[in-house]
């Protein structure tokens, strides 16, 4: 039997870690582009690498990128794979204000570029497409909870580039035969998330501060209310959907939200902190009553200037036709999150008794 090939774009990320491991354990080869950087950017699958000099190695790493055209043709011709999971992007909403065009190529353009690859190529048949959508896209929310079909809203470069690319793939499903699925995945984090988003940050943030690493934390928008599940629970929705007779889009949620201010209290309670909120708007504070000290603060500038208030999703259709279900609870997501960082701030503290530096960053 053929052993199943799937090429992974964003491989070192959240979402393409747990997914190539994912695969690798359901016996397939997996390929993954990352870019190239002058420093290593592999962290998240180390743990998966195999030596190139290693005969019938299962995971293959391809130095590559969504802007570079030329680049995946040749990627995607050489591999002839049967999967394609476009996890890739630039992924920082706030980011993207800052970037605008760089994230419209990457984000939009560049999931044209793939399809187009498979198309060129003429593996409509044999290659199967799934892009990682967002539930950004509704942005300005139209109705509550938010399903496949409510209208979309975007309200930030990222969102208008992930809703160009959304539609490209029902584009190119209609117009090609392309087995091509969109998967709006709503908030899903992991101790692997990048700690610029705002729940690692959290969890990062009140581990250094239990240890006397770090004095406070500053955040936005505490009342933001978002739909948040587990990474791993996630990637396995993504290749569910590419293992269905005839391909659909689905929103990918748990049902249930909370706002950053919940996911703040859950937190710290989990390293045995309580925090007690005082003042209003910019001028808010959260207060830890065994030491009168804000631990919690509020920065303007992680203000958006165009704010998404809230995001829940409905899964029902995902539940219906795909047999999925989320395993694990929000709960013991941020006890998972919470305990991995305060495990790296341990290490932080041991280096900096031993008398040397342990970078701290806040942004």
């Amino acid at each position: 039997m053929t052993r199943k090939r799937a090429l992974i774009t964003g491989v070192t990320g959240q979402d393409g870690a747990y997914l190539a491991e994912f695969l690798l354990d359901k016996g397939y080869e997996v390929h993954g582009i990352k870019r190239r950087a002058s420093l290593f950017n592999t962290d998240r699958i180390d743990h998966l690498y195999e030596d190139p000099h290693v005969d019938d190695r299962r995971f293959i790493l391809h130095y590559g990128d969504l802007t570079d055209s030329t680049n995946l043709i040749r990627i995607v011709q050489q591999i002839q794979p049967h999967e394609i999971y476009n996890l890739g992007a630039q992924s920082h909403v706030q980011v993207s204000f800052d970037s605008p065009e760089y994230t419209a190529n990457t984000d939009g353009l560049g999931t044209l570029r793939i399809l187009e690859a498979i198309r060129i190529l003429g593996l409509e048949q044999q290659t199967r497409f799934y892009q990682a959508s967002t539930s950004e896209l509704y942005g300005l929310v139209q109705e509550i909870p938010q399903t496949e079909t409510t209208p979309f809203y975007p309200r930030s470069p990222y969102a208008v580039a992930k809703l160009y690319a959304y539609w490209i793939t029902v584009n190119y499903r209609e117009a090609y035969g392309i087995y091509a699925c969109n998967g709006i995945l709503f908030n899903h984090e992991s101790p692997l998330r990048g700690e610029t988003f705002v729940t690692r940050k959290i969890t990062r943030a009140l581990a250094r501060i239990k240890l006397g690493l770090q004095d406070c934390l500053y955040l936005g928008n505490l009342d933001a209310k978002r739909d948040w599940g587990h990474a791993r629970d996630y990637v396995e929705m993504q290749w569910l959907m590419l293992q269905q007779e005839q391909p659909d889009d689905y929103v990918i949620a748990t049902g249930v939200q909370f706002s950053v201010r919940q996911f703040v209290e859950i937190a710290a309670a989990e390293v045995g902190l309580t925090i007690a909120w005082s003042g209003s708007g910019v001028e808010e504070k959260g207060i830890n009553p065994a030491t009168g000290q804000a631990i919690v603060a509020i920065d303007p500038r992680y203000f958006r200037p165009t704010e998404v208030e809230t995001l829940l999703g409905d899964p029902s259709k995902a539940k219906r036709q795909l047999g999925w279900e989320p395993r694990i609870s929000f709960e013991q997501l941020v006890s998972e999150m919470m305990r991995e960082d305060l495990h790296l701030a341990e290490r932080d503290a041991l280096i900096k008794q031993a008398g040397y530096k342990a970078f701290d960053y806040f942004e």
